[in-house]
This record gives structure tokens, C-alpha cells and sequence, in this order.
């Protein structure tokens, strides 16, 4: 089975560029199913509204992350039974869940959304004991697993420690793709960050000479996203559905 992860959804531009792509992607790649990170699709959190475009343009599964909460008009949604998470290791009396199951012709994919603490301005749990507790609670032919976080080293941790135990660990958050997609010992597919769906010619989804003025300590209008140079960003990992483990992973950027 191959199954794609799309990197953080950034603004309109990433909306139009998930519209435009990604059914593209699953033709010509042969994808099966579809998740994609959408936490970032007002630049800072998502609306039902965005979530259901999301969907439309062909996603599966929606994950989040840090900024899950930022738009309010989400939290009902989260408890609508649509397939999108939070991080897992989140209160657990914050709406909606940090798992989901989807049948996808009589295989039954475990998504599961984490978050990490490293360097991250967040109360949350332990991940790494989050993700062992629910692994020994649920079962599925198929785990994936989203894992929020900006530090490389927390990610390829993670992929370690959930080696072997499900199907693939792929990281979001810093919009930067990585080049060191691999199989780990015991079979799981990694990548340590998917990128960005959105503006490249940017500063992480943001017009750049507003990130310049930032980061020079000058004051200046709220950050607004770029639309130059568009890509989809992410990878596509082939994984037997009868062990559970990775054959192959490919990175993805579709400009």
C-alpha cells in the first residue's frame, strides 16, 4: 500500500497548491491514502471551513499540532467524527482525539498525531510515553504516526523508539524538508520532516521581508503568507500491509 504524508498546509497558497496537486500526486504515484498536516491553513490553526477543503482536494486523514486550538471554531469540529486529530499527548479534556481509525478496503490504518516538548512553548505530555501506552492498547494493521515537533534530534528519537512497532514516523512543524528519508533496523519508514505545502520563496510559509523585519527587532504589520513559488511538499511511503513494515520511502516536492 502507498501512502502519501503531506507537510504543513500553509494559507491560501498552500490550500490552492493541495487543491491543484494532490490529486495529481495519488494518479501518478498510485496512492492509496492520503494524510496531511493542516494545522498551519489559517498560518496559525485550522477552521472547519479549511478542514473540509482539505479534505476535498483529496486528504484521508488531517492531523495538527501546536497550534490545534488557535481557531476556536475548530473544537466542535474535532468532535464531529470527521477523521482529523490533535496531538495525543494533549489534556485529554481538550476536544477531540490524538487517534483515528480508517478502513481503507478491509485494512485498518491506525493514524496517530503526537507532539513534542524540545524547544516547544507547549504543556504536553511525554510522547514517547504516550505513543508506548496507546500502542500496547490498540491494535491495527497499519500505524503511521505524525510527531509534531521542531527538534531533529526528539524526531529521529522517536523513529527509534517506535522501530518496528509501526509502520512509519514522519515529522512536521518546521517546514523544512529533510533529506534523510530511510528504512530504520526494524522496518519503519522515516523522514525526519515533510516540508511545507505553501510558498517557498518565503520564510517558513511567511513573506520573507516581513520575517527579515522580525527577526531585526522592527515592529511591522501581522505576518501575512507568501504566494511566490508554490510546491507540495512531503513523502510517500510503500508499506506491506501484511507485515506492517516500510518497502520503500520517497520524498516529495511538486512545484
Amino acid at each position: 500500500m502507498r501512502i502519501a504524508a503531506i507537510g504543513d498546509v500553509c494559507g491560501q497558497p498552500g490550500l490552492l497548491t493541495l487543491e491543484k496537486k494532490l490529486r495529481l500526486l495519488r494518479r501518478q504515484e498510485g496512492v492509496h491514502f492520503i494524510v496531511v498536516n493542516g494545522e498551519n491553513a489559517s498560518m496559525r490553526g485550522i477552521t472547519p471551513k479549511q478542514a473540509r477543503e482539505i479534505y476535498d482536494a483529496g486528504a484521508d486523514v488531517i492531523t495538527l499540532g501546536n497550534h490545534a486550538y488557535a481557531q476556536r471554531s475548530i473544537c466542535d469540529y474535532l468532535d464531529d467524527g470527521d477523521p482529523i486529530i490533535r496531538p495525543h499527548n494533549l489534556a485529554p479534556q481538550l476536544a477531540g482525539g490524538g487517534f483515528c481509525h480508517v478502513d481503507y478496503n478491509g485494512v485498518d490504518i491506525c493514524v496517530i498525531n503526537l507532539l513534542g516538548r524540545l524547544n516547544m512553548d507547549f504543556r504536553t505530555g511525554d510522547p514517547f510515553e504516550a505513543a508506548d501506552r496507546l500502542l500496547k492498547q490498540e491494535k491495527a494493521d497499519i500505524f503511521l504516526v505524525d510527531f509534531h515537533a521542531e527538534a531533529t534530534s526528539e524526531k529521529k528519537a522517536l523513529g527509534y523508539f517506535l522501530d518496528g512497532r509501526v509502520s512509519a514516523v514522519w515529522g512536521t512543524h518546521t517546514h523544512v524538508q529533510t533529506a534523510d528519508e530511510r528504512i530504520l533496523p526494524q522496518g519503519t519508514g522515516f523522514l525526519t520532516d515533510l516540508g511545507m505545502t505553501g510558498a517557498q520563496e518565503s520564510v517558513i510559509g511567511v513573506k520573507y521581508q516581513q520575517s527579515v523585519s522580525y527577526f531585526r527587532g522592527e515592529l511591522g504589520p501581522r505576518f501575512e503568507s507568501s504566494d511566490l513559488d508554490c510546491a507540495l511538499q512531503g513523502a510517500i511511503f510503500d508499506i506491506d500491509e501484511k507485515t506492517g513494515r516500510c518497502r520503500s520511502v520517497q520524498r516529495v516536492n511538486i512545484r
